[in-house]
């Protein structure tokens, strides 16, 4: 039996589709220019990303600093839930595929910054691809605008923790729901805790 026309279509698109994932994948391991320092004494940070939001919230010692629209992983490639830590901070990083490498420019998958997690092969970074902010649209990484990944990238540092979460609970319903003040005031009037430690699913 002869596979259809249409068939050969989803074949290669599922072909191309694995082929970028295995390449964000890479991307981390293959950096170049990591700035690995941990300055000796800093507030106590965390990111916290709220899966099905598509937010990123920057949380220093307890109070909301600031929030960030993302893309996160489609469904057939989701962000892994779990608690984890920055390990790498790679500016105008290159973009490493299986049989190519995309420098840094504006046609670079991963943008202009890139903050690698203990997670191997995960990432916070930027896009050539801003219409993707908002959606369900990455290879299981955390996208952002370029200009506020950029951002982001000057208020953290190696060891800063970050949680990922699948689900909404009543952290994320607390920090997600206030906008964050220019101030940086705790949300509704209490400083948030750390969620609870370890990982996983």
């Amino acid at each position: 039996m002869r596979p259809t026309p249409v068939t050969l279509r989803r074949v290669k698109s599922l072909i191309v589709m694995s082929v970028v994932a295995a390449a964000e994948a890479l991307c981390q391991d293959k950096q170049n220019g990591a700035v690995n320092q941990a300055p000796a004494s800093r507030p106590q940070r965390r990111i916290v990303v709220s899966i099905p939001d598509r937010k990123l919230a920057l949380v220093e010692d307890g109070r909301v600093v600031k929030i960030y629209r993302t893309a996160v992983g489609a469904a057939a490639t989701p962000s892994p839930s779990g608690t984890y830590t920055i390990l790498q901070r790679v500016k105008n990083p290159a973009w490493y595929g299986p049989d190519t490498v995309v420098a840094a420019g504006k046609n670079n998958p991963v943008g202009t910054r890139w903050l690698g997690l203990s997670r191997k092969s995960y990432g916070i970074h930027g896009t050539n691809n801003p219409r993707s902010i908002g959606r369900r649209a990455s290879h299981g990484c955390i996208r952002m605008r370029n200009s506020d990944v950029e951002e982001l990238f000057e208020l953290v540092s190696v060891g800063d923790v970050v949680e990922l979460h699948g689900q909404r609970d009543a952290e994320l319903t607390l920090i997600f729901a206030a906008p964050a003040a220019p101030s940086a005031q705790p949300v509704s009037g209490q400083v948030l805790t750390a969620a609870s430690s370890g990982g996983g699913q």
